[in-house]
């Protein structure tokens, strides 16, 4: 097997061979190292590297090459190597230059670059090997190769293998899905004798035959199955909320449960590529934030039930008792509800038919590989859909991004504006609406109709991801839980607290006890960042409240 490449350019030979030494030392054992001294080098090796059907997993530019900025390579490295990392080399000495922070910001925000990347330091440079790694392990993501991919065989795309699939997303499990009679799926199958699809089969080699929720689950080392087991606190929804909540509960010496009926970083799992997510310079996506607040928890002490479903909670003398779907019983002495919200469903029969097949609801990290070439629509007008848009750029041939309302700048943030406007393969269709569509197995056409004229037009598709709306997850909850007319709950100074014997906390609920972050709360602010925000604030109110109680 031939080993991918990490190219590097720079047409200073001194600090070309400080690059190339440290990327030989550290990583000639998984990958080729090519050092190239000119731009127009570099273009022609690249060219003729895709053309031989090689690999190119990074590519470093200097940040000048040639008497051009080096973002001007790497913005012409996609046309080759459509899912290469771009990193450009930073002098340590223009670290903080706000000429060069502009320039920076303006090239990731534009397209023309992924990263950067501070140049290395004699060795060990830690830090430099560190950034590098990221931006492999980004590449390997985007493959379907990290590590720990947990392997979903199907006989089609749709019904159970679909599910398994969005199972998987929802938990921020890196997964890759292929078909029982392709060569993938043949190889897998090898040898495991009659198995009844669809097959999950784990990274430790476990094999799992049409599983269930809950199966999964256990797999995967999710097993807390309470019997009126008492905690000190329990959190119902494991998003960028509910996993802050678990962080400063479980650290904070709370006995913490955390219940969630499959969802690992909720929404944000969707989102490819978080950029202004404080602390992560270089981005991150809401899988892996995920996958690290969640391991973070644990190791504090939190516990966690996955695949389990809260369908009603009550107050009791002693605590509030949480029924679980599968008959279990947990008992608090406070509540944090961070349940989110999920997208809107479009609710035309005919797509609702194909969803695992061309229809995707979120999804767009997992599933993009899947339309890679091909032409693809993305509805919706928040930050989620613009990340999806730009991710979905690397792989397909042509993205239409399909927004309700008359201006991007009604519901995204200006950077993923202004990039978005900068792609060229990405067009941008505001005043929009799908209204129907269809196709013979998979998606094949769309039907959008312009809100203003109501005129419509049928477009070819390969693939659609439905980002629209928000959607409480509040039908479980008793009537005592006041909410909004459209099902949020409501907190603080919005909630009626008449017959109470004192005002609620700031983040409590009408119902004494419990609390709501995040997006399932009426008035929060819809970022990731505020949802953390509000996760830590009320292990700060619950230990207000387990005190006035004494219990």
């Amino acid at each position: 097997m031939t080993l991918p490449l990490l190219v590097a350019v720079d047409d200073d030979p001194g600090l070309l061979r400080d690059v190339e030494r440290e990327l030989r030392t550290r990583y000639a054992g998984d990958y080729r190292v090519c050092c190239l001294g000119s731009a127009g080098e570099a273009l022609a090796v690249l060219r003729r590297l895709a053309g031989a059907g090689e690999e190119v997993a990074l590519v470093l530019a200097g940040e000048v090459v040639d008497g051009r900025s080096g973002t001007e390579l790497l913005a012409e490295v996609p046309r080759s190597f459509p899912h290469a990392q771009r990193v450009l080399l930073v002098a340590w000495g223009h670290l903080g230059d706000s000429g060069t922070g502009n320039a920076i910001f303006d090239a990731v925000a534009t397209g023309r670059m992924d990263h950067y990347v501070i140049r290395p330091a004699p060795p060990p440079d830690e830090q430099f090997h560190q950034a590098i790694s990221g931006s492999l392990l980004a590449w390997a993501d985007a493959r379907g190769s990290a590590p720990h991919t947990v392997d979903v065989v199907g006989e089609t795309w749709t019904g159970r293998a679909s599910e398994l699939r969005e199972v998987l997303g929802r938990c921020a499990i890196p997964h890759r899905f292929c078909l029982a009679d392709s060569e993938q799926g043949r190889t897998l199958l090898a040898g495991t004798g009659p198995r009844t699809l669809p097959l999950v089969v784990m990274p430790s080699g476990h094999v799992l035959e049409d599983p269930s929720d809950a199966e999964i689950a256990r797999a995967a080392g999710s097993t807390v199955d309470p019997d009126r087991d008492r905690y000190d606190l329990v959190i119902v929804g494991c998003g960028p909320a509910g996993l802050s909540a678990g962080v400063y509960g479980a650290s904070e010496g709370l006995r913490t449960l955390v219940v969630d009926s499959g969802s690992l970083g909720g929404q944000a799992t969707s989102s490819s590529a978080i950029r202004n997510y404080l602390g992560f310079p270089r981005g991150v996506s809401g899988a892996e934030l995920a996958r690290r607040a969640y391991q973070q928890a644990w190791v504090f002490g939190a516990r966690f039930a996955f695949m389990q479903r809260v369908t009603d909670l009550a107050p009791e003398p002693d605590g509030i008792a949480l029924t679980l779907d599968t008959g279990g019983v947990a008992v608090a002495r406070a509540v944090v509800l961070a349940t989110g919200a999920s997208y809107r469903l479009l609710g035309v029969p005919a797509l609702e038919a194909l969803r695992g097949a061309g229809v995707f609801y979120g999804a767009a990290a997992s599933e993009a590989p899947l339309v890679a070439g091909r032409d693809v629509v993305v509805v919706g007008g928040a930050n989620s859909a613009g990340q999806a848009v730009l991710h979905l750029a690397h792989y397909a041939r042509r993205v239409t991004l399909v927004v309700r309302a008359a201006t991007l700048a009604a519901g995204m943030s200006d950077y993923l504006v202004r990039q978005i406007e900068a792609t060229p393969t990405i067009e941008v269709r505001t005043g929009t609406e799908v209204v129907d569509g269809g196709g013979e197995g998979w998606l094949e056409r769309l039907v959008l109709r312009d809100r203003a004229t109501g005129t419509r037009e049928t477009v070819a598709a390969d693939g659609l991801f439905l980002m629209i709306g928000a959607r409480p997850h509040t039908e479980w909850l008793p009537p005592a839980v006041q909410r909004d007319a459209a099902g949020f709950v409501m907190t603080g100074p919005d909630v009626d607290a008449g017959g109470r014997d004192r005002a609620p906390l700031p983040l409590e609920t009408s119902l004494p006890g419990v609390l709501a972050v995040g997006d399932v709360r009426h008035g929060s602010v819809r970022r990731v960042a505020s949802a953390v925000g509000e996760g830590s604030i009320a292990i700060q109110q619950v230990h207000r409240l387990l005190a006035a109680t004494g219990a």
